[in-house]
């Protein structure tokens, strides 16, 4: 069941909205294999959510979307899950991720401005007693996210001319 699984998780991770009864037929096997596998993943939280992926340039929306690397003194007994679970509670807070390097952790955020997100930085992220320094990324433009081209242009079809 191992690679059926593999292979239900690779389709879902780059289209959620496959109808499960396509899938067991590109897979080859049938429908109630696949969603009870499907099913049994979700219980063991092995697939943790379905996300949509939306352009929001393209939406009209104007978001400002930020990396925050922070650089935290981890508790003892319970290292940097109790500082990371108290900053991805904040709804602006899309994402938190424990990295090597220089910084211990990567947040990511959306806010609406500028001074938005550099308030949350300031106002939010700063008093936390562990943390003890951040630096802030903004992103500018998005080229690919999770595994998608953003805002590809379309190619100019040409037709052939000829004498």
């Amino acid at each position: 069941m191992e690679n059926i699984r593999r292979q239900i998780l690779n389709y879902l991770e780059t289209n959620s909205r496959i109808d499960l009864k396509e899938l067991a037929v590109l897979l080859g096997t049938d429908e109630v294999t696949v969603v009870n596998e499907v099913a049994a993943m979700e219980k063991e939280k092995i697939i943790c959510g379905y996300h949509t992926l939306i352009d929001w340039d393209r939406a009209g929306v104007e978001l400002v979307n930020a990396l925050i690397e922070v650089r935290v003194t981890p508790q003892r007994g319970k290292g940097f899950d109790r500082i990371a679970e108290r900053i991805y509670k904040y709804p602006e807070v899309t994402a938190v991720y424990l990295i090597s390097g220089d910084y211990d952790l990567l947040v990511t955020m959306e806010g609406k401005t500028l001074q938005g997100v550099s308030r949350f930085v300031s106002d939010k992220l700063s008093p936390i007693e562990e943390v003890v320094g951040t630096a802030t990324h903004f992103i500018l433009k998005k080229y690919k996210d999770h595994g998608t081209v953003m805002g590809q242009k379309k190619t100019e079809e040409r037709i052939l001319v000829t004498p």
